[in-house]
């Protein structure tokens, strides 16, 4: 049995010019690989985090509602706790992604961050309802359920991941691989 609770109703969400405010993260980690190159040197292969929809097929980010008494870290930190089980430390803003809300007319913005994974929890308060997947960057946008979050995964975390690899800032990266001939 899990300790956490999920929260629950809109009563504190945050809106901006009508749309509603969540946020959510991208989760990854980075994997030792051996490419065979090199008895020396590992390779760290990086994967991404997804989770099974709770209303249909595809995959998703843990994201939700930003609400009046968290910051917007604050938010993508408990989203990836509630939904995804992990726990890990916010590196980067990926960007604000705008998408239609299940509401008819509806819309929302969501902030995205990269979220470094440091613990996957046995128990999380959605654990009855989400499956984990540790994907591929390729196969992650493959199976992503929203174009949305495609986009996020590429424009936002696969563009910050290549500046990051090359010195860009973001606190180092580099020799990893995202393993596009990974399938």
């Amino acid at each position: 049995m899990c300790d956490l609770v999920a929260r629950t109703g809109r009563h504190l969400q945050r809106y901006e010019n009508g749309r509603r405010l969540v946020a959510g993260c991208i989760p990854f980690r980075y994997r030792d690989i051996n490419d065979g190159a090199s008895d020396d040197e590992q390779k760290k292969l990086v994967e991404v985090l997804m989770i099974s929809s709770q209303s249909g097929p595809g995959l998703l980010f843990p994201k939700g509602g930003w609400e009046n008494d968290e910051t917007v870290e604050e938010a993508a930190a408990r989203e990836a706790i509630e939904e995804a089980g992990v726990r890990g430390d916010l590196v980067q803003l990926l960007g604000f992604y705008d998408f239609k809300s299940k509401q008819p007319e509806a819309t929302c913005r969501a902030a995205i961050f990269a979220l470094h994974v440091k613990e996957e929890l046995a128990s999380w308060p959605e654990q009855s309802t989400r499956q984990r997947s540790w994907l591929t960057v390729p196969e992650a946008a493959e199976r992503s359920r929203y174009p949305w979050m495609q986009e996020a995964l590429v424009t936002g975390f696969s563009a910050w991941l290549e500046n990051w690899r090359n010195g860009g800032g973001g606190g180092g990266g580099g020799g990893c691989v995202d393993r596009t001939d990974a399938r």
